[in-house]
């Protein structure tokens, strides 16, 4: 399911590096939620969530007008094993707020 080359490239950007370690600390997350904590454009984390999505490493599950996004249920456990190590050696990320995209909505 998860080709070696195509994780550890999809790994080679910061950004997406911290997406990764937002989804292992919060499961799973709306594109607006990441936007908020990557204090990067929503078209930006949508590119590079893509990229995250065709590699195999996440997941995504429609709500609504909101795409939430997740790690692959079927990542193997060396894909795992990396991620949580990559994790342990970034910083302390910043809480993602719950539910951020429904309280925006009039």
């Amino acid at each position: 399911m998860c080709d070696p080359q195509a994780f550890f490239e999809a790994l080679s950007d910061p950004i997406r590096r911290r997406i990764l370690a937002l989804l292992l600390i919060h499961d799973e997350r709306c594109v607006c939620d990441l936007n908020a904590v990557l204090e990067a454009p929503q078209p930006k984390v949508s590119r590079h969530l893509a990229v995250l999505r065709e590699a195999g490493l996440v997941s995504t599950r429609r709500a609504g007008v909101w795409m939430h996004y997740r790690l692959h249920p079927e990542l193997p456990a060396w894909a795992l094993r990396v991620l949580w190590h990559m994790k342990e050696g970034m910083p302390a990320e910043a809480a993602v707020p719950d539910q951020s995209c429904q309280t925006s909505v009039a």
